[in-house]
Order: structure tokens, then C-alpha cells, then sequence
């Protein structure tokens, strides 16, 4: 079975950062593409980073705007998040998402994911 968890989230500041970070279980981790997503209270959930299994494909949308940094430790099975300079509009409830089919670069479809449960970002102005 595999399990997804996110964690690293909290109350900060604009202008602040965070590092949220993810966990998974129940996969090879080297062989799965994985994802941040987030979604707004009202809004539909959408895609914020992407890293492909390789290490070598990296998406962000187009709101990160260079602020934040997607990375993995493949030895350690763990995928990271670093944000900075964060505003009020990132308020959001942060998810981790790994592809579900090896090999796969960053899908579009939430369907094609597992999902961790997500962490709140908090972002006062």
C-alpha cells in the first residue's frame, strides 16, 4: 500500500519561508515522479512544482515565479519544497503527490496520483 505524508507546514509572515517536505512508502521512490500541489479554500487544486524521477525535468507554475526550489533525496526517500519570499495569496493547503506510474514524467491529470493528506500554509500579511 502506499502512503504519502507531507509535513513542514505552518504560520508565517509575508516575505517569510518555509520547507515543507514529503514522505512515501509502499514504492520505489527512484522510479516515481513527484509533485506539490496546493489548494485555496473555494479554488480547485493546482499544480505547483513538479520533479520527474529522473532528477532532470523540473516544472513550476508560473505564480512561483523563481521563489521556490523542488528537490529530492533519493537516498533517503524523501521530496522538499523550499519556499521563499511567501505572500498572502500562497495561503493554501499544501499536497505531495507522487505519480502513480513509474517512469512517468510530471503528469497533468490528478488522477494520476497518489496523494499524502496535506499541510496548511498559513501566509499573514
Amino acid at each position: 500500500q502506499v502512503q504519502v505524508a507531507e509535513s513542514g507546514g505552518g504560520l508565517v509572515q509575508a516575505g517569510g519561508s518555509l520547507t515543507l517536505s514529503c514522505t512515501t512508502s509502499g514504492l520505489t521512490f527512484i522510479e516515481h515522479t513527484m509533485g506539490w500541489f496546493r489548494q485555496a479554500p473555494g479554488k480547485e487544486r493546482e499544480q505547483v512544482a513538479c520533479l520527474n524521477w529522473a532528477g532532470n525535468e523540473q516544472y513550476y507554475s508560473d505564480f512561483v515565479k523563481g521563489r521556490w526550489i523542488i528537490s529530492r533525496n533519493n537516498g533517503k526517500k524523501t521530496m522538499s519544497l523550499k519556499m521563499s519570499d511567501l505572500k498572502p495569496e500562497d495561503t493554501a493547503v499544501y499536497y505531495c503527490a507522487t505519480a502513480i506510474n513509474p517512469r512517468s514524467n510530471c503528469p497533468y491529470s490528478l488522477t494520476e496520483y497518489y496523494w499524502g493528506q496535506g499541510t496548511q500554509v498559513t501566509v499573514s500579511s
